[in-house]
């Protein structure tokens, strides 16, 4: 079977046409890098400068979303520990019940040489917290915003723009530096 010269053309040219389309991405330093639109793509080295500054903003502002979930979370978990529980007519109350519990143990706690008698007591399930109509819509709201503006910082550095690519990570030591202490676990330091 012969192959014209023609034939052998077309093929070598699929070929290309397919390996063109496997493109892949590397860091630019284009000053005119489209960001979110066509519409925000910086023409001048000022416009340039000024979506870098908003990066390194948003970036910043990231981390101080995360910072303000996480105190918020820790203030809503100490209001609900300090709520007041009741004892209804006819049930034993807690003491009674740890006391007779199984899964507790008699134990005596001591600290600067005062020793209490305590119960300690396994816990058998996982405990989940009620649904709160003061709490849970703004949870919900906080994980939003955080979760969008998180992918808007993963578009900017989809654009293989080192510039934009350097203000997220300029944004986000910053943000750290002013508020990572807030949001770090106790004890991590």
């Amino acid at each position: 079977m012969a192959h014209s010269h023609d034939d052998m053309d077309m093929g070598s040219t699929s070929s290309s046409s397919s390996h063109d389309s496997m493109h892949m991405s590397v860091f630019n330093n284009d000053l005119m890098t489209a960001l979110y639109s066509e519409a925000w793509t910086p023409s001048t080295v000022g416009t340039y400068a000024g979506t870098i500054i908003f990066l390194i903003f948003l970036s910043a502002l990231f981390r101080v979303l995360l910072a303000a979930k996480a105190v918020t979370e820790a203030r809503w978990l100490d209001a609900e520990m300090k709520r007041r529980y009741v004892v209804v007519q006819g049930k034993l109350p807690v003491s009674e019940q740890v006391s007779r519990d199984d899964l507790s143990k008699r134990m005596t706690l001591t600290e600067n040489g005062v020793e209490e008698d305590v119960f300690v007591v396994q816990r058998t399930r996982q405990i989940y917290r009620p649904f709160r109509l003061s709490v849970d819509p703004l949870r919900a709201v906080f994980d939003t915003v955080i979760t969008g503006v998180g992918y808007l910082l993963m578009l900017a550095v989809m654009t293989v723009n080192v510039g934009y690519f350097l203000a997220v990570l300029g944004g986000t030591f910053l943000g750290t530096l002013l508020v990572g202490r807030f949001y770090s676990a106790p004890g991590e330091h």
